[in-house]
């Protein structure tokens, strides 16, 4: 099956339970006969840990002196700069509680024909053997956890279960139940422990025929037909009015309620699609058969599919998280936050064009609720106007609070930048021009460039000073230096992209000035595009991030097009970069490079390590590390833009076709493509060639590309061919023969 992925045993740990969520809620569920478990989340969900009301130092008064010295050649001046400073990681995500409907394990043990299931095109999540049946959904339309169960003569006990992995032992839990005609009301009240703050479920369960009656911390059913239950997670301080909660629940049943739901997730979802040839045999495999074939394209597939449907159900006030919106643990590893110096891009990547705007309406959420944080940043440490990003949020503050000498990440001053491109892309793809709030954002990236960069070096250039390359250092200098690429790239694009889409600004035509002031990338000796562009600083190979290879993807500064020998350069460094501890974010990232830099040997090589390296759940969520080694969304959120890239890239003013295609999946369908410059794409290839269908939404004129080996027979004009001209509404079939 390419639209879901299925089971034929209830899920072991919470990890391999299946996903649902709407992006405000989610659900992880078990499928147990004898203890039906749906592990609930909500992405307000994080602990009060001290750093809620932190706000970022005051440091401006010292960086003159830290330029100062970096300038002069101390190469540890940056370990002071905000020495003493406490490592505050930001409040860390957790899950709230688990409903369960338990029953006799020795009456329900499950037999030959269970089978558990989620439909990726419905977000429906099912179990069921004989008689019984557990279904599951998180509501678009509704936002509540829905969950119905039948049987016959169903007898079971329902409680909300507080008692997850990791909970703090002082936590304060309350519970209500009131019995109605219909079946009941429950109520869970969760205090964090050292204040009022907390969070409350809220369930109704209608039961049909039977009875029920308070048993316990819950209700028990006696000889019903079936269960429904309807829950809903809101957080904050004091103990709200739990009539007011049950009475705001929908009232309808089960097939009303998801009827109600199913088109809007089914739309979403729906826009895009991978099938791949010789996929067939193995399709309707379980997800846990096909990750031990992890050379079967049917794996590619589901995967693909896998990525889009968990991205879109994690998305929605805010995007997704390290482990998007799910977790069955109060202790999630780097507090489940969303870390913006590399994840948080990485897994939003394939939004634009696998056509999920939903991911990227909710990364715009997250951006502007933290605009004035981020003020605060520039003006605390940098003493500039405009805006600085943090490494790290958990989605409520956007102050930076990460100070620690190993990995300063508040000095790292591209992540604005890196955080505005996403949705730079998103509105190249729907209208082509950024809307009035993106292009303020912009302006303000602009503002802090122009105050911060006020040092030049010895040539008379604009120096990025203090400068940090996320998460890596040089061989010989501290990690806080001068000029990292990443820095350059972003400052560069932030100034000229504020200048081009706000060019009646006061200071349109500085920005330009400066950004053609800024240092030109380095090659250092061994003809790699070095990571400091800062003379006697020598490269650290063997690290998992590639931030200096910013200017390739996403930003194609650097491309084999428009700057071949930069190009060049940007792939030996490729080629040097080491994978460090495996994780799966790295080997993705480098495929995404490698496939702007047209190496589908080193896409296929990326693939392959996370594919085979045991990293996925058989939630086909997905791990950080090989072996299934922490629960992390990274490598199943970034697939998606991974074979998208391989296959399909575009910017305003160019496409790609097939620059990369894996050599392991030599003919397929891509469907739905979005391109940046206006239009729906259909791609079909084989051995023997390709055809492209455009349905342009606008008008453009593109430059086409083309992988090696490929040629368009529509035209035999020049090489590459003329610009390709498309008019909005017009359809256009391109048709490549293999050379």
């Amino acid at each position: 099956m390419i639209d879901g992925t299925w089971e034929p045993r209830p899920a072991g740990r919470w990890e391999d339970a299946f996903l649902s969520g709407n992006g405000r809620h989610g659900a992880m569920v078990w499928g147990d006969p004898a203890d039906d478990q749906v592990i609930v989340d909500h992405h307000t969900l994080v602990r009060p840990n001290g750093s809620e009301d932190l706000r970022p130092p005051e440091l401006a008064d010292r960086l003159g002196r830290l330029q100062d010295a970096l300038l002069a050649g101390d190469t540890t001046a940056a370990e002071d700069f905000g020495a003493g400073l406490p490592l505050v990681w930001v409040q860390p995500f957790h899950p709230a509680f688990r409903s369960r409907v338990r029953r006799s394990r020795g009456l329900h043990e499950a037999v030959a024909g269970y089978r558990r299931e989620v439909d990726f095109t419905t977000g429906e999540v099912t179990a069921s053997y004989e008689a019984w049946r557990s279904s599951v959904f998180v509501s678009r339309a509704d936002d509540v956890v829905v969950q119905h169960v039948t049987d016959l003569g169903l007898t079971a006990d329902v409680v909300l279960d507080p008692a997850l992995p990791g909970a703090p032992a002082r936590l304060a839990v309350g519970r209500s139940t009131v019995l109605t005609p219909q079946g009941a009301r429950l109520a869970l009240r969760v205090g964090y422990p050292d204040g009022e703050l907390g969070y409350t479920g809220v369930t109704v369960a209608r039961v049909d025929g039977g009875t029920v009656t308070v048993a316990g911390e819950g209700i028990r059913i006696e000889g019903a037909r079936s269960l429904t239950l309807t829950t809903r997670v809101v957080r904050g301080p004091g103990h709200p009015d739990l009539g007011a909660l049950w009475a705001a629940m929908p009232g309808e049943d089960y097939e009303t309620l998801l009827a109600r739901h199913r088109p809007l997730h089914r739309t979403a979802y729906g826009r895009a699609s991978l099938t791949l040839r010789d996929a067939a045999p193995e399709r309707e495999l379980s997800g846990s058969e096909l990750l031990r074939a992890p050379k079967s394209p049917a794996l590619l597939e589901r995967l693909f599919a896998a990525g889009r449907y968990h991205l879109l159900s994690s998305s929605g006030m805010l995007p997704p998280r390290l482990t998007g919106l799910w977790t069955g643990d109060w202790d999630t590893a780097w507090s489940g936050a969303f870390t913006t110096n590399a994840n948080l891009n990485l897994q939003i990547s394939s939004a634009a064009t696998a056509a999920l705007p939903e991911v990227a309406e909710a990364h715009t959420a997250l951006v502007q609720g933290q605009l004035a944080d981020w003020r605060d940043n520039a003006r605390a440490l940098f003493g500039a106007r405009g805006v600085v990003a943090p490494s790290h949020t958990d989605g409520a503050s956007g102050h930076t609070r990460h100070f620690q000498r190993a990995y300063p990440l508040h000095l790292w001053t591209a992540g604005a930048d890196w955080l505005l491109q996403p949705l730079l892309e998103h509105a190249e793809v729907t209208t082509g021009a950024p809307d009035p709030a993106l292009t303020s954002a912009l302006v303000e990236v602009a503002l802090f460039y122009e105050d911060f960069l006020g040092r030049e070096d010895p040539d008379g250039n604009v120096a990025v000073v203090p400068s940090y390359s996320p998460e890596n250092r040089p061989a010989n200098a501290s990690w806080g230096t001068v000029n990292a690429t990443m820095d350059i790239a972003a400052a560069r694009h932030a100034l000229t992209t504020a200048a081009e889409h706000a060019p009646g600004h006061p200071s349109a035509g500085l920005w330009r000035s400066l950004a053609d002031r800024l240092p030109a990338y380095l090659v250092n000796e061994d003809g790699a595009l070095a990571e400091w562009a800062w003379p006697g600083l020598r490269e650290t190979y063997d690290h998992r991030h590639l931030s200096h290879l910013y200017p390739v993807w996403p930003l194609d500064a650097i491309n084999p097009y428009d700057t071949p020998e930069l190009a060049t350069a940007a792939h030996r460094a490729l080629e040097l970069r080491g994978s460090e501890n495996d994780s799966a974010h790295g080997h993705l990232h480098h495929a995404l490079i490698a496939a702007r830099l047209r190496d589908p040997s080193r896409v296929s090589a990326a693939l392959d390590a996370v594919l085979g390296g045991d990293f996925f759940h058989d939630s086909l969520m997905s791990a950080h590390y090989p072996s299934r080694n922490v629960y992390n969304a990274d490598a199943a959120h970034t697939l998606p833009a991974t074979v998208i890239e391989s296959l399909v890239q575009s910017t305003p003013h160019r496409l790609v076709l097939l620059p990369a295609a894996p050599a392991a999946y030599p003919a397929g369908e891509l469907r739905g493509v979005r391109t940046r410059f206006g239009a729906h794409l259909d791609l079909r290839w084989s051995e023997d060639g390709a055809t492209a269908v455009l349905r342009p939404t606008r008008d453009a004129r593109v430059d086409l590309r083309t992988g090696d080996g490929l040629a368009l027979t529509e035209t035999s004009a020049g090489n590459p061919p003329a610009p390709l001209e498309l008019t909005a509404g017009v359809d256009r079939v391109l048709t490549l023969e293999a050379r």
